[in-house]
């Protein structure tokens, strides 16, 4: 995703401002298991703008739960006192590789500072998948001492998918591979409704393989040509899978679009269809 506010971007600048005074965010307890939440990838034109406004905004549309990827050059102190006023809480945060390779033991620290309980891998880049299918069996062995660590810290590693581990090399696939050989208990998977979809792939297959696994999803829909749309303008079945929510083990549902033309408004849109949906 290139340019300024692509994901990748933001996770490597994401940081500044963690070197201020640490202070814990609200994040040891949820609402509910139907907590809806955002993606603020989503909104990142905004948060360039003004992080405070756009939580203000999310809060008054009627977000209870915020998934980061980024802080803006807000220290910790700054989100914990926001998200207390605007009654949010942030139990999810999205990283990038070299913050879990390049130093482990610091991206942690600082996250269980801030009181996430989930630190999920947002995204794997070209560059980074050239290593085919023994490339994915070290990261098996990477994400399981990430796993390891994460837990010693009292939190939970976690992935979240593209179309791309879905794409079969020497016959296996990455997605598959990394379920496999990474231990449930060590990470637990971010499944992004959409990306599933769009590699031809039912999630309910894999709700039914791997039980539970899936403690967290992204809500995001797709139309009949394969675009990314609002939730509930689009042609997935949210509602059919929802009702294995349980098999799934989905605890946090976070709406994102990744190129939305009003990101407030798309915002706005999908939380309404996502109330709908779970009730």
């Amino acid at each position: 995703m290139p340019g300024k506010y692509s994901r990748r971007n933001i996770l490597r600048t994401g940081s500044i401002g963690l070197g201020a005074s640490l202070l814990g965010l609200s994040g040891g307890a949820h609402a509910a298991n139907q907590a809806i939440g955002i993606q603020l990838y989503t909104v990142r034109d905004r948060m360039a703008q003004s992080l405070p406004d756009t939580l203000t905004a999310l809060s008054t549309l009627g977000y209870r739960e915020v998934e980061f990827a980024g802080y803006y050059e807000h220290s910790p102190k700054q989100i914990k006192t926001l998200l207390t006023q605007l009654n949010l809480i942030s139990p999810s945060t999205h990283v990038a590789l070299a913050q879990i390779t390049d130093n482990l033991s610091q991206t942690l620290d600082i996250m269980a500072e801030i009181g996430h309980e989930y630190v999920v891998l947002a995204y794997l880049s070209p560059e980074q998948r050239k290593g085919g299918l023994d490339g994915y069996k070290r990261y098996a062995e990477l994400f399981s001492e990430v796993g390891i660590a994460t837990k010693k810290m009292g939190m939970q590693f976690g992935y979240h998918n593209h179309a791309f581990e879905f794409e079969a090399i020497d016959g296996v696939k990455p997605y598959d591979l990394l379920l496999q050989q990474v231990d449930s208990d060590l990470m637990k998977m971010t499944m992004d409704l959409f990306w599933i979809n769009k590699a031809g792939h039912d999630p309910l297959d894999y709700f039914a393989k791997h039980p539970g696994r899936f403690a967290q999803c992204h809500v995001k829909d797709m139309d009949a040509a394969g675009n990314m749309v609002d939730v509930g303008a689009g042609i997935i079945d949210f509602a059919a899978i929802f009702l294995q929510r349980e098999i799934a083990g989905f605890e946090h549902f976070y709406v994102e679009h990744d190129q939305p033309a009003d990101s407030l408004a798309s915002a706005k849109r999908s939380l309404a269809h996502l109330q709908n949906v779970l009730g």
